[in-house]
């Protein structure tokens, strides 16, 4: 995989989903494209928990200052 980020990564997994989904491919056809789709959503979640580590939220406090603060993704 040459010169990888998330979009062409994503854009590949939808298409090897399209094609296993199709059903027209051989076995061993099938095989090589769910390993390549493995290691791209392994290379996607790695690229989203990067991008959630880095996303910061402008806070409010209750004195009127705003500050920032890490990312919490809520538990709902």
């Amino acid at each position: 995989m040459a010169e990888q980020n998330f979009e062409k990564s994503l854009d590949r997994l939808e298409k090897i989903v399209s094609e296993l989904e199709n059903g027209k491919l051989s076995l061993d056809e099938a095989l090589k494209c769910y390993e390549e789709g493995i290691k791209l959503v392994q290379f996607c979640s790695k690229k989203l928990e990067a991008a959630q580590k880095k996303v910061e939220i402008l806070v409010k406090t209750p004195s009127g200052k705003f500050q920032l603060k890490p990312f919490e993704e809520n538990a709902d």
